[in-house]
Parts: C-alpha cells; sequence; structure tokens
C-alpha cells in the first residue's frame, strides 16, 4: 500500500499514477482519467484498497467539485470498483471501473482522507473552524460514521491523529 501511494505521490507529478490495476491519468489540472472513467474535476488524492470487504482493490479518488445539494466546490470523495473480467490488451489501462460510492459528503467538511485498517479515516473541518479525525466503514451503500478519533481541536493536533 505505502510502495503504491509513493508510485501515485511521483506519478501524479508526471501526470499519471498507476496503483494496483488502476491507473489515473493527467491530462490537465482538471480533466483527469480513472482507467476508462473521465474525472473532469481537480484530484488532490488518489489511494487504494479494499473499502468494501469483498476482498477485491477499489480505487478512492479525491475530487473537488460542487454537487446538488452542496454547490459550494469542496473536496468530496468518489470509490470505485473493477469490473471483473475487463481487462484489455494493454493490462491497466484497457482495466474498465465504475462507480461505487461517489459521495457528496462524508460529515464535516472534508479535508484529506487516508484508507486506515479497512476503513476512510477522514480529516475534517467543522463550521467553527475546528478540526476533526473521523473513521467511516463501508455501510451498504456509501460509507457510515464509525469513530471520532479525535474531535474539536486545532489543525495540527488532527493532521498528527490522521497520521497515525
Amino acid at each position: 500500500m505505502k510502495r503504491g501511494i509513493v508510485l501515485c505521490l511521483f506519478g501524479l507529478l508526471a501526470g499519471f499514477c498507476v496503483a494496483q490495476e488502476f491507473q489515473l491519468r493527467c491530462e490537465h489540472d482538471s480533466l483527469y482519467w480513472l482507467n476508462d472513467w473521465r474525472l473532469p474535476y481537480p484530484v488532490y488524492q488518489f489511494q487504494t484498497g479494499d473499502v468494501d470487504g469483498d476482498g477485491s482493490e477499489d480505487a478512492m479518488v479525491g475530487v473537488v467539485k460542487s454537487t446538488r445539494f452542496y454547490p459550494e466546490r469542496g473536496r468530496r470523495l468518489f470509490i470505485f470498483k473493477k469490473l471483473s473480467g475487463e481487462t484489455g490488451p494493454r493490462g491497466n489501462e484497457g482495466v474498465k471501473v465504475r462507480p461505487l460510492w461517489l459521495g457528496s459528503k462524508l460529515g464535516g467538511i472534508l479535508q484529506d482522507f487516508r484508507f486506515v485498517d479497512g476503513k476512510i479515516r477522514a480529516l475534517e473541518t467543522t463550521t467553527d473552524s475546528l478540526f476533526v479525525v473521523a473513521d467511516y466503514r463501508w455501510a451498504g451503500f456509501g460509507m457510515a460514521f464509525e469513530r471520532y478519533i479525535i474531535k474539536g481541536t486545532d489543525k495540527e493536533t488532527a493532521i498528527k491523529y490522521f497520521r497515525q
């Protein structure tokens, strides 16, 4: 997992990212492709892991966009699955994906996320400008709040807990 993230960070600078069977490719700062899926938004995070517990890797992509219910641009979390048996002749580039969840919101105002122990760990802010670190788990359709790691704290403390 950590090696994939390092490759991903290096790859994002070069305009592409490969982790497991997923490839994130950048055409420009607001157009990315996750394998065959067009993402016409800026991307701030990309990780892989088994989000839904079915034994296969999923792709987690953090995008910046507005939604119907939250018209202000913000950081969102999209989760994708690989379609089984859908690999093209060029390996990862031919793997087809489908959305598992295109999230508008987790709990607070999303700043960043990580995949930790089968859960999404989110660094969030609150409407009163405090910071929260919370874990979310897959709940059949979408993410469900599991627990706070820390809440109502300053940014530096929250980042320390977020990175643990």
